[in-house]
């Protein structure tokens, strides 16, 4: 059994330079999750991201769909991980949020997972 976990992040960039941040924040936060989950699969079409990972043995697909003023992320994980994540939403919601500020030199900084309601 699965559950949809999504967040809805609003920016004032435009479409372009919010995807191109986005672009360059989540080979950053591939990086910095190696050690406690494998993106095993990530293909953009256009301005949508679609991408597998792997954690704690259990593997999950999601999306990150970059808007003209929203990143809307969708994914749907395993029961046992979507309430482990319901604990690190506020810092996705975060860290996303720093990486689109219009003035934003936090393109490299280090993004967290989590999840908000």
């Amino acid at each position: 059994m699965s559950e949809p976990i999504s967040v809805s992040i609003p920016h004032r960039l435009g479409r372009e330079e919010a995807l191109r941040r986005i672009q360059g924040g989540f080979g950053t936060m591939r990086a910095h999750l190696a050690s406690v989950i494998s993106i095993d699969q990530e293909e953009w079409s256009g301005n949508v991201l679609r991408f597998r990972i792997r954690g704690l043995g259990q593997n999950a697909n999601g999306s990150i769909a970059v808007l003209d003023h929203s990143v809307k992320i969708d994914v749907d994980l395993p029961w046992l991980l979507a309430k482990i994540a319901e604990r690190f939403i506020p810092a996705v919601r975060r860290e996303t949020s720093l990486l689109l500020e219009k003035n934003s030199g936090r393109d490299n900084r280090r993004i967290m997972i989590g999840r908000d309601n």
